[in-house]
Order: C-alpha cells, then sequence, then structure tokens
C-alpha cells in the first residue's frame, strides 16, 4: 500500500503506477493500494535506527543492507546524508 497524506502525494503515486504500467516494467499490472493516511503512530524507541543498530542481524545483513547499497550507488542524488 501507499499512504498519501495530500492530495498532491495520491496524484503523484497513481501518475508513477500509472507509468509503471505503460512501460511494462513488471509482467502483471501493479496491484498496489493507494489510500489515505487516517494515523501515524510513531514506533517505539527500540524501533528507530534498528539497522543501524543491528547491522549483523541476518534479514538487515541478506536483504535490506543490499537494496540500501543499490539506491545509493544508482541514485545517489536521492539519498539524504545523515
Amino acid at each position: 500500500m501507499i499512504f498519501y497524506a495530500n492530495d498532491e502525494q495520491k496524484r503523484t503515486a497513481e501518475a508513477y503506477i500509472k507509468q509503471l504500467d505503460a512501460a511494462h516494467v513488471f509482467d502483471a499490472p501493479i496491484v498496489t493500494e493507494v489510500t489515505p493516511l487516517e494515523r501515524f503512530f510513531e514506533g517505539e524507541d527500540y524501533h528507530q535506527d534498528y539497522a543501524e543498530r543491528n547491522p549483523l542481524q541476518p534479514y538487515i545483513l541478506f536483504n535490506a543492507a543490499p537494496k540500501v547499497k543499490k539506491v545509493r550507488k544508482y541514485f545517489p542524488d536521492r539519498v539524504k546524508v545523515t
């Protein structure tokens, strides 16, 4: 799901999905729902910076970290430096 907080976010999400479908980027149509954000609850402290605090946790090590590395390589201009 994509949760949007305003009309601009909704339009952006829907336009991007339409663009990907039109380009046949995937073998099947995108089925991601675009839904209004009704409430947001901030996670507990132990959830914050989880990957940074647990870099050797198997999911982080084998799934999340390689994806982050790939994004940093191909989209360095879109990564926020902290």
